[in-house]
């Protein structure tokens, strides 16, 4: 079923649609496709032509035509949903996708929209962070992490056992109150410059933390060398 808009009107909706971030289905009330943007040739490699008049399900299998009635149903007081589902692509690969599904007044009445985010990357991502702080709190070595100018952002037990941060009010607040013999070493972290020294009883060693060109925070690593 081609869609049907005035020449003008049908441009500026193509360019609409073509500038989207996400991926974009608008389908008919029973969620059957009836156009796309360029976004959903990138997520999962079908061109709008071997998906007009197939389900939406085709691309999100979660979303049966039972499920997508229950949408409709739902948004009859102009409200829209969010769903986490999984995408299929056609070479058979899954990711994770978050899709907000809203009507639209198009052909019908009752059309719908389901704008596709593929967030498989930021999934990943916090997973990946998630088990490096279980790292960082369980590590039996000394770790913190500074802002730069030296006030203590975070730290582990092995840090808290050590110097009691996280204590009753008399924790360490900043590096100089932990190690006020490796001051110019920190300055030189903070600018930058890894860095790594021995004395006073502790290896310490320091790292920028970068996002992009600008320093976040500093990392920290101690050893003692002596009880």
């Amino acid at each position: 079923m081609p869609l049907f808009v005035p020449r003008d009107r049908k441009s500026l909706f193509r360019q609409f649609l073509a500038g989207m971030y996400d991926a974009v289905v608008i389908t008919d009330h029973a969620g059957y496709v009836i156009e796309t943007n360029h976004r959903v040739r990138e997520f999962f490699g079908y061109s709008i032509d071997e998906l007009l008049d197939r389900p939406v399900s085709v691309l999100l299998p979660g979303l049966t035509p039972e499920i997508v009635k229950r949408l409709r149903s739902s948004m009859d007081d102009d409200r829209h949903v969010i769903i986490d589902t999984a995408g299929l692509a056609k070479e058979g690969g899954r990711f994770a996708c978050e899709v907000a599904v809203t009507g639209i007044d198009l052909l019908r009445a009752d059309d719908m929209v389901f704008t596709i985010r593929n967030v498989e990357r930021r999934r990943k991502t916090n997973e990946m962070l998630r088990a490096k702080e279980a790292a960082f709190k369980i590590s039996h070595s000394i770790l913190f992490t500074c802002l730069p100018d030296g006030t203590l952002s975070g730290a582990n037990r092995a840090f808290a056992a050590e110097f009691g941060f996280g204590g009753d009010g008399t924790e360490i607040r900043r590096f100089d109150d932990a190690f006020p013999g490796f001051r110019d070493e920190f300055a030189r972290a903070a600018v930058g410059e890894e860095v790594s020294a021995e004395k006073d009883g502790f290896e310490l060693r320091l790292s920028p933390v970068r996002t992009g060109r600008r320093i976040r925070c500093v990392a920290g690593s101690v050893r003692k060398t002596c009880a």
